[in-house]
C-alpha cells in the first residue's frame, strides 16, 4: 500500500507543463528528449530527494526532542538499513493517516498514522512502503511521471544528462509523491515483502493484517482524515483476510 499504506506506503500523479510553458523553439528538442532519453537510477533518486526536501520544507516536521519523533526512533532503531537501502525516517504533525517512503530512501510518517497505530504496526505500514522502493515501484512511478510532465530541459535531448528542476518542477513531483496509484500485483508484492520483513526481524505478522484493518475502519468513517493512503486501499479487509491466511499457512497463528 503505499505508505501508510506505508503499510501499505504510498504513491503518484503529476501536473503536465502545457506548450505555452516551453519555448518553441525548444519544444521538439524536449519531446524528444522524453521519447528517448533514459532517466538513471542515480537521477530519479536525485529528483526523489529534491521533491521530499521541499515537502519537509512545506510541513511541519517533528524536531528531534518531540515525542513523536522519540517514538519514531525507538520503533526503527533496528532498520536504519534495510535490504542494503539507507533509510531516513522523519514526522509530519499532520492529523491525515499516510505514511510514503521514495526511491532515495526517505519514510515519512504522518501523525494520524502514529495515533492510530501500534508499533509493530507502523513498522508493517513502513515495510510496505520500502517494498514498493526495493522493488523499484516508486523508482519506475517517478521514471513515468518525470516523462509525463516533461520537465527535463533542452540539455536532455543533446548530453542526455537531466537538467535541474525549477521550485515549480520540484512541487510538481512533491504533488506526485502523494497522488501514485501502484497495480494490484505491485501491492501484493509490497504486502508479501513487509510480511516477509517482520518475519524475518522476529515481529509478529499479524501487525500486518490489524493495520489494514484499522485502515479498513477508517475509510468506513471511523473518523480521522481519509487520506490518498485510505482512498488507495478499498479491499484492505481483504488484504488483511490474505495476510491472516498466510500466516495460518506458515503456522504462526491457529
Amino acid at each position: 500500500m503505499k505508505c501508510i499504506a506505508s503499510l501499505f506506503l504510498i504513491a503518484f500523479g503529476l501536473p503536465t507543463l502545457t506548450f505555452a510553458q516551453l519555448n518553441p523553439s525548444l519544444m521538439q528538442a524536449g519531446l524528444d528528449a522524453i521519447n528517448s532519453a533514459t532517466l538513471s537510477n542515480d537521477q530519479v533518486v536525485q529528483y526523489s530527494r529534491q521533491a521530499v526536501q521541499q515537502m519537509d520544507a512545506q510541513n511541519p516536521v517533528a524536531g528531534p526532542n518531540d515525542p513523536y519523533t522519540q517514538r519514531l526512533n525507538r520503533i526503527v532503531s533496528r532498520h536504519r538499513t534495510v535490504s542494503g537501502l539507507p533509510i531516513n525516517y522523519k514526522v509530519y504533525k499532520v492529523k491525515d493517516v499516510n505514511a510514503f517512503a521514495t526511491a532515495d530512501g526517505s519514510v515519512r510518517v504522518f501523525k494520524g498514522l502514529m495515533d492510530i497505530m501500534t508499533d509493530n504496526e507502523l513498522l508493517a505500514i513502513m515495510g510496505h512502503e520500502i517494498g514498493h522502493v526495493i522493488n523499484h515501484d516508486s523508482r519506475d512511478a517517478m521514471k513515468s511521471a518525470l516523462r509525463r510532465s516533461a520537465i527535463r530541459n533542452v540539455a536532455a535531448s543533446q548530453s542526455g544528462i537531466v537538467g535541474k528542476l525549477s521550485r515549480s518542477q520540484v512541487g510538481g513531483l512533491a504533488d506526485n509523491l502523494l497522488g501514485a496509484s501502484f497495480s494490484r500485483r505491485q501491492e501484493s508484492e509490497a504486502d508479501d515483502y513487509s510480511y516477509d520483513f517482520l518475519k524475518r526481524n522476529g515481529y509478529n505478522v499479524m501487525a500486518l493484517a490489524t493495520s489494514f484493518e484499522k485502515l479498513a475502519k477508517q475509510n468506513g468513517g471511523g473518523g480521522g482524515s481519509v487520506t490518498q493512503i485510505l482512498s488507495s486501499h478499498p479491499d484492505s479487509k481483504a488484504r488483511a483476510q490474505r495476510v491472516r491466511d498466510r500466516a495460518r499457512r506458515d503456522g504462526l497463528v491457529r
